[in-house]
C-alpha cells in the first residue's frame, strides 16, 4: 500500500497493511522546538529549525527526519495575513490580531495569556466595536493551491490540511477562561453571539483553504478543546444546548464544502461522555486519544466506537515520552498497537505534541517500533 492508501483504509475502519504513522502534519501532532532540537542533533541532521507557531513553540518537521521515519502523512497549513504583524510590547508580550495578549514567562516553554479584550465584560456594543481580522487577508492560503497539488499529485502521502477551526477556544481567550464559563450558564445568548463571531471567522476562512485545495487533500483536521483531565469542560447538557449545534454547523460546512472529506478533530481530555455527539455530529476521526484522562480507557474506547469513530494518536505524553526508557516506549507502542489497531481505524501519533522533556532516543523509540510492531 502506498502512505496515502494506508491512513486512508486505517480511517475507512478497512485493515491497511500496517498502522499509518503521523509526525508534524499538524498542530497537535508535532512537536516543540527545544525537543526538535535535540532530536536532530542526536540524528545528526544540520538544518534551522523554523518554529510553525509561536505560542506552542512548535517546529515545522523537516522532510529528511519525515523519511526517516516513514510517515505516512504530510501537512497543509494556512499562512499569516498581510495586514497583521503582531504588535511587540516593552515587557516582552505581545499583542495578536485578535487582540489578545501572551507573554513568555522566564521558567515556561509557552506563552500564558495575560489579557483577553473582553476580559471586563461582555456587551452587543463591545463586540460590534471590535477590531476582527479578515478571514480573507491573501496570505492566509498564498502558496497553499500550489503545495497541495504539489503533495497530492507528486506524492503518495496522506495530505491533512489544517483548517483553524477552533472557534471555542479563540471565544475562550478573547472573553478570558473564567468570565467565558459564567457566562455560558449565566448569559449564554450573550456568549452565543461571541461564538457566533469566532465561528463565523472560522467558516469563511475554511471557505477560503478549502477552495485554494480542491480536491488535492485527503483530511481536513481542526481542534477546539472540549474536555479536561476528569471529563468534559461543561455538562453534556450545557455542551448539547450551546456548542453542540455551533459545532455541527461548522463540521456540516467541512463536509459539504470538501465533498465528503475526513474530518480529524483534536480536542484534550475525557471526552467519552461526548463522543456520540461528536460521531453525530460528522466527526470521523478523535485525536489525540489521551488514555491518561479519566474513563479514557483504550480498550473502552475501541470496543464502543469501532467502526464508528478513527483513533489518532495514543502514546502517552505524560508519563512514558518523557519518563519511560526506549524500551518502556517500545512496550507502550505495543500495547496500543494491540488495543486499538485491530480492524483499522488507528493512526500512531503521541498523544499531543512531543514536550521539550521527552528524550530523542524515546522519539526514535516511538516510531521505529511503530513501523517495526505496526505489521498486520
Amino acid at each position: 500500500m502506498t502512505p496515502r492508501e494506508r491512513v486512508l483504509a486505517a480511517l475507512n475502519h478497512q485493515q491497511p497493511d500496517r498502522v499509518p504513522l503521523d509526525f508534524g502534519s499538524t498542530n497537535c501532532t508535532g512537536i516543540t522546538k527545544k525537543a526538535y532540537e535535540r532530536l536532530k542533533e542526536y540524528l545528526g541532521i544540520e538544518k534551522e529549525t523554523v518554529l510553525m507557531d509561536r505560542v506552542l513553540q512548535l517546529a515545522i518537521v523537516d522532510e529528511e527526519v519525515l523519511q526517516r521515519f516513514r510517515i505516512d502523512t504530510r501537512g497543509l497549513f494556512i499562512g499569516p495575513p498581510d495586514n497583521w504583524q503582531d504588535i511587540e510590547l516593552p515587557d516582552g508580550s505581545f499583542q495578536d490580531e485578535w487582540g489578545v495578549i501572551r507573554k513568555k514567562p522566564p521558567s515556561s516553554f509557552y506563552y500564558d495569556l495575560v489579557y483577553s479584550p473582553f476580559q471586563d465584560g461582555l456587551s452587543e456594543e463591545k463586540l460590534e466595536s471590535h477590531n476582527w481580522p479578515d478571514p480573507f487577508d491573501p496570505g492566509r492560503v498564498r502558496g497553499l493551491a500550489e503545495k497541495a497539488a504539489y503533495l497530492h499529485k507528486e506524492t503518495d502521502y496522506a495530505v491533512v490540511l489544517q483548517i483553524k477551526g477552533g472557534f471555542i477556544t479563540q471565544s475562550q481567550y478573547l472573553r478570558g477562561f473564567e468570565g467565558w464559563f459564567i457566562d455560558l450558564l449565566l448569559e449564554p445568548e450573550l456568549l452565543g453571539k461571541l461564538l457566533d463571531r469566532t465561528l463565523d471567522f472560522s467558516i469563511k476562512l475554511a471557505g477560503q483553504a478549502l477552495d485554494a485545495v480542491g480536491d488535492n487533500v485527503d483530511i481536513l483536521m481542526f481542534g477546539d478543546d472540549i474536555g479536561i483531565q476528569t471529563g468534559p469542560m461543561f455538562s453534556p447538557e450545557v455542551y448539547r444546548k450551546v456548542i453542540k449545534p455551533r459545532q455541527a454547523k461548522f463540521v456540516g460546512f467541512l463536509k459539504e464544502k470538501s465533498g465528503g472529506k475526513k474530518v480529524l478533530m483534536h480536542t484534550c481530555g475525557s471526552i467519552i461522555d461526548l463522543m456520540d455527539d461528536l460521531i453525530e455530529i460528522g466527526i470521523d476521526v478523535y485525536n489525540p486519544v489521551q488514555t491518561t484522562a479519566a474513563k479514557m480507557d483504550p480498550v473502552a474506547l475501541k470496543e464502543t466506537f469501532r467502526g464508528r469513530m478513527a483513533f489518532w494518536g495514543g502514546i502517552d505524553t505524560h508519563r512514558v515520552l518523557p519518563k519511560g526508557t526506549p524500551e518502556d516506549v517500545r512496550n507502550e507502542v505495543a500495547k496500543m498497537i494491540g488495543l486499538l489497531a485491530p480492524g483499522g481505524g488507528f493512526v500512531l501519533n503521541s498523544v499531543h505534541n512531543i514536550q521539550p522533556d521527552v528524550p530523542p532516543e524515546n522519539i526514535c523509540a516511538m516510531f521505529d517500533a511503530g513501523w517495526e510492531l505496526g505489521k498486520y
